[in-house]
């Protein structure tokens, strides 16, 4: 038997399981050590809208998908999400959702898009002045 840093002994591979957490599994071994989306030169900020892409087989129709990948098309599959419900939603690091939705993009699976920033949404008052020459007519 292995001992840990208390000297309490513990059973073999008892390292990879955490009683209340349940089986442990460190982020990088879910993206395969990497850190950054990929190649795509995309932004997957905290804001960033992932849709699924209508043509894309079923989660359960592709096994070169990893389970993280199928959780997060599942959870694209009944609506829009940002990034970070998509995150609270799989229980994973932001991290490692924006590497995993870089794969998925990659393949064509999603798409990303960003809502209008605050600044280039039209005035109000401009819009006000649109209606009301549309009424003059």
């Amino acid at each position: 038997m292995n001992t840990d840093r208390t000297g309490v002994a513990q059973q073999p591979g008892s390292q990879w399981f955490d009683g209340e957490a349940g089986p442990l599994v460190r982020p990088y071994a879910m993206t395969g050590g990497r850190t950054r989306p990929g190649p795509t030169g995309v932004r997957f900020d905290l804001i960033a809208l992932v849709t699924l892409d209508p043509g894309t087989p079923g989660a359960a129709d592709d096994a070169a998908l990893g389970p993280e990948h199928r959780t997060l098309i599942d959870l694209c599959s009944t609506e829009t999400q940002s990034v970070a419900e998509l995150a609270a939603g799989t229980d994973l690091p932001v991290g490692v959702v924006r590497v995993l939705l870089g794969d998925l993009l990659e393949s064509g699976r999603v798409t990303v898009s960003r809502p209008v920033p605050p600044a280039q949404l039209p005035d109000e008052r401009i819009l006000r002045e649109v209606i009301e020459g549309l009424r003059a007519l």
